[in-house]
């Protein structure tokens, strides 16, 4: 049986601008059809999950954990639920079951991790953190070390993070969202140049989006190259023309 992938990491291009860590998803692309009731119910609880029916979703996963209480993946899915409902008492507990149950679970470790962040308890974060990457067999080492960079640049601890988004790149030099975060980390500390070179990676392997390019604008600006500047305005004008990025290069003049 295949369990579900929670992978749960930082997707904004503007943490420069927004100071936000994460996004939740829990998905069931990898999951397989079983003959277990209680995984029935977790795998319909996901979904409903997926889709914003969080009612539904709790009451699936609820039934899920009644029929298997050691269930991992229905703790923190069900913590993410209750998290979506405001109930933060609720998912706190699901979360500490979740890890308790299985405490070698990189994504129970991981989901946990990322939601002590957003409560900004940045130090028991990066405890769950560090746990987690202890397994050094997992593939999604590169997207965890990236999710401890976003909760320590929002502490900030702005060594700490570079240093998490560089261990990111060295398990997968072309990571995205490590690219980004390290081009708006540099940004954000007034290193330009570097700032301007992580970008250039990013783009080089990756789909741009408003708030790439509302990035690149500043780059480039604080560096007083207008040329450049100018490119990424007209490039982010042209594509995302309905962007509050756009909005706001506009009325900026």
């Amino acid at each position: 049986m295949k369990t579900i992938t929670g992978i749960l990491f930082c997707s904004t291009a503007l943490l420069w601008l927004a100071g936000c860590v994460t996004s939740t998803t829990t998905s069931t692309a990898n999951f397989e059809e079983s003959d277990d009731a209680a995984v029935q119910y977790l795998t319909l609880g996901a979904r409903y999950y997926q889709n914003g029916s969080y009612d539904l979703a709790r009451d699936r996963l609820e039934r899920a954990l009644e029929l298997d209480p050691k269930l991992a993946q229905a703790h923190y899915t069900l913590a993410l639920t209750h998290e979506k409902l405001g109930n933060l008492r609720l998912a706190t507990d699901h979360y500490e079951r979740a890890v308790k149950v299985a405490p070698n679970d990189f994504d129970a470790r991981n989901a946990y991790a990322v939601f002590l962040c957003r409560q900004q308890q940045f130090d028991d974060a990066v405890k769950q953190f560090d746990k987690a990457l202890k397994d050094t067999l997992s593939e999604n080492r590169h997207v965890m070390m990236t999710n401890a960079g976003a909760c320590m640049t929002q502490k900030p601890d702005f060594v700490k993070a570079e240093n998490y988004f560089r261990k990111a790149l060295q398990e997968r030099s072309s990571y995205g969202e490590a690219l980004i975060q390290m081009a708006a980390l540099k940004y954000k500390t007034e290193d330009y140049l570097h700032a301007r070179a992580f970008l250039q990676r990013y783009l080089s392997t990756n789909k741009t989006s408003a708030g790439i390019l509302y990035l690149g604008v500043q780059i480039e600006k604080a560096l007083e190259d207008e040329r450049a500047a100018t490119d990424y305005t007209n490039q982010l004008l042209r594509e995302f023309p309905a962007s509050p990025e756009a909005r706001r290069l506009l009325e900026a003049g």
